[in-house]
């Protein structure tokens, strides 16, 4: 008996990721065609800072094609991940108490629409910011022609460690709210969790020191953010 409900729970859960992974498709597919017109706007902001004597190259033979498809996935499932979020609740949903139902799915919406604002925060503010920086600290006799492979593996890792740094309001609540950390003892452990940041931000960010601050910085913020909001448990 409980062989069959483990394997109706293994199928239940792998329908759930195949409706997420069609969906994500879907997007794939519906966006191929102006794939070439994205990564302009994608690349936008690199491009303004460039300086008229420099282009955007393509190092690799393939990498005009293949970047703006690896961009237009990584679109579709940054997309996708409201719906991925919902599949998982789905699945999830059937055995959580009430308490533990009104309780996560607040924190999943919140979740997900604090990743975005960090995705938008990054590729509005922080990007650009990072790109002028580099291009104009260049010494004069460096020609500045920038690899659109590096552009995006650069700018990707930024917007998805933005997106996981925002995170960090949502994991410092629900500690608190489960009773694994008070707010007192996260306050008297804020200078460990400052150096945590900075340590994350090496691995989420370019290996650039200017880039982990951004980050680290960012992440402290909203760590103190999500002590003051956060509420002890009874």
């Amino acid at each position: 008996m409980e062989e069959n409900n483990l394997i109706g729970h293994l199928s239940e859960l792998r329908n759930r990721l195949i409706k997420a992974l069609i969906f994500c498709l879907v997007l794939l597919v519906f966006m191929f065609p102006f794939a070439d017109d994205i990564y302009v706007l994608f690349s936008k902001p690199l491009i303004e800072s460039l300086p008229e004597s420099s282009d955007l190259i393509a190092i690799g033979v393939g990498s005009p094609f293949i970047v703006p498809i690896k961009l237009i996935l990584s679109i579709s499932i940054l997309i996708s991940i409201p719906y991925i979020i919902y599949q998982i609740w789905s699945f999830a949903k059937p055995g959580l108490l009430d308490g533990e139902k009104k309780l996560m799915l607040p924190f999943a919406i919140s979740s997900f629409i604090l990743f975005y604002l960090g995705a938008i925060f990054a590729f509005y503010i922080v990007v650009p910011i990072l790109i002028n920086f580099f291009i104009n600290t260049a010494p004069e006799s460096v020609k500045i022609m920038t690899d659109i492979s590096q552009f995006f593996n650069f700018a990707i890792k930024i917007i998805i460690g933005f997106g996981i740094a925002f995170q960090v309001p949502i994991f410092t609540i629900i500690s608190v709210r489960l009773g694994i950390f008070t707010k007192k003892t996260l306050r008297k452990s804020r200078p460990y969790f400052i150096i945590l940041f900075f340590i994350i931000g090496m691995f989420l960010t370019p290996p650039d020191i200017l880039s982990q601050i951004f980050l680290a910085l960012p992440m402290w913020m909203l760590f103190e953010l999500g002590i003051i909001i956060s509420k002890d448990k009874d």
